[in-house]
Parts: structure tokens; C-alpha cells; sequence
């Protein structure tokens, strides 16, 4: 458990500085990469998914709500 909430929270961390524009703060980039963790592992549970993968999951997970987000805030 303890792991998944520092590789969710690299990858939130990762998303902020790889998406462009305003940034939201290391912590909301952090708490984005938790959720993004816990997103990329539901969407892979569907896709049958291993979990081995679960940074990369958390990594792309963290983007796609860095990018809702900015969206809703535009």
C-alpha cells in the first residue's frame, strides 16, 4: 500500500511537469497522481490489465485528470 502512494504520487509529480501550462503545486500534482493511480488501475482491472504496470498506469491516469481538470477550469 505503502509503495502504490509513493509511485502514485512520483507519477502525479511526473504529469504536472509533462503537461504544459499553469501548474497546479507539487501537492495537487501529488494527490492527482494518487487518484490518477487509483483511475489507471480501475480502467485496467476492465481491460484485464496487469498490475505490474502500475506506475505507468498511474503516470497516464495522473495526465488524463491534469487534463479534465485544466478543462473544466477553462
Amino acid at each position: 500500500m505503502i509503495w502504490h502512494l509513493i509511485l502514485g504520487g512520483f507519477a502525479g509529480f511526473l504529469a504536472g511537469k509533462v503537461m504544459r501550462g499553469e501548474g497546479y503545486g507539487i501537492l495537487i500534482d501529488i494527490l492527482l497522481g494518487l487518484a490518477g493511480g487509483w483511475v489507471g488501475g480501475w480502467i485496467g482491472g476492465i481491460l484485464h490489465i496487469p498490475s505490474f504496470g502500475y506506475f505507468i498506469t498511474a503516470f497516464l491516469g495522473a495526465i488524463l485528470l491534469v487534463w479534465i481538470t485544466r478543462l473544466i477550469r477553462n
